[in-house]
């Protein structure tokens, strides 16, 4: 499962970047597909494929107890990385380079499944843990879907091509920031 979920997840969210495109710029699409080039747009394609592909790797793990735990980390390692690995290389390059990009994003995806597959191969953890998994991804999913139409004012949120935030950092022409 471990590389079917990184190919599915890979292959989907590098789809999502041009979906909301592809579908004429359809409100409904934004909430998960990248709108923009930002850095967040970038987590939210991550995120959208993970959490396609947990309808499939549900009915293998479900039942599992560490399932939601698996999930909310797995989750938390795409929001955490994809940042980390963007803007530790172009603070070398000073620039996005497209196959480098594709590389940090495919790299965040082997990291987040690896994360998923070690908490599922933990003993059962307790029963608080999953508790404060539940929380997690309660704030992860409320982020997902409230950031596209009300992102915050910072770096990560803002389009490089656009210098503007969400919607309205999308550039009606699709240019690519790599």
């Amino acid at each position: 499962m471990l590389y079917i979920g990184i190919i599915f997840i890979s292959v989907v969210g590098a789809l999502l970047h041009f979906v909301y495109e592809w579908s004429n710029h359809n409100k409904c699409v934004a909430v998960f597909a990248a709108v923009n080039e930002s850095t967040w747009e970038h987590i939210k394609i991550s995120m959208t494929a993970t959490i396609l592909w947990s309808l499939i790797d549900c009915f293998v793990y479900g039942m599992d107890e560490n399932y939601a735990i698996a999930k909310s980390l797995s989750l938390l390692t795409i929001i955490v990385l994809i940042p980390i690995l963007f803007y530790a290389y172009t603070a070398f390059t000073k620039k996005a380079i497209l196959p480098v990009d594709i590389v940090c994003f495919v790299i965040t995806i082997v990291c987040s499944q690896l994360v998923f597959t070690h908490v599922m191969g933990l003993y059962t953890l307790p029963f608080e843990f999953r508790y404060i998994s539940y929380g997690l991804l309660f704030i992860e999913l409320f982020a997902y879907f409230y950031l596209t139409y009300h992102p915050f004012k910072n770096f990560i949120f803002k389009d490089p091509i656009t210098k503007k935030y969400g919607l309205e950092g999308h550039s009606h022409k699709h240019h690519h920031k790599h």
